[in-house]
């Protein structure tokens, strides 16, 4: 199992900066594929971007290509979210997900752990 803890998440101007974070403890992270969901009030979970175990391969999700970048430190069990150039639209709870899967895909229902969530407010 894996225990997942995200941090960073705040209030910040659009235009602005936030780097979240995803501290991982338990089985061995570098087996996993990380990925960050997002949820909006009222609206379903979707999906933000994906990282594969080597960070060889990254998926975006179109609304934030370009302005938000995922890495990940296996070393130091902990996956980043650095999003630049936020908007309103990006306002949401935050969640890192990891699967077991070679790959996966972008349903939610493919990721075997959750953190608890961070908010994102974007204020305009």
């Amino acid at each position: 199992q894996v225990q997942l803890v995200e941090s960073g998440g705040g209030l910040v101007q659009a235009g602005g900066s936030l780097a979240l974070s995803c501290a991982a403890s338990g089985d061995t992270f570098s087996t996993y594929v990380m990925a960050w969901f997002r949820q909006a009030p009222g609206k379903e979970r979707e999906f933000v971007v994906r990282i594969s175990r080597n960070s060889g391969t990254t998926d975006y999700a179109d609304s934030v290509k370009g302005r938000f970048t995922i890495f990940r430190d296996n070393a130091k069990n902990t996956a980043y979210l650095r999003m630049n150039k936020l908007e309103p639209e990006d306002t949401a709870v935050y969640y890192c997900a990891a699967s077991g899967a070679a790959w996966g895909n972008y349903r939610s229902d493919s990721y075997d752990y959750w953190g608890q969530g961070t908010q994102v407010i974007v204020s305009s």
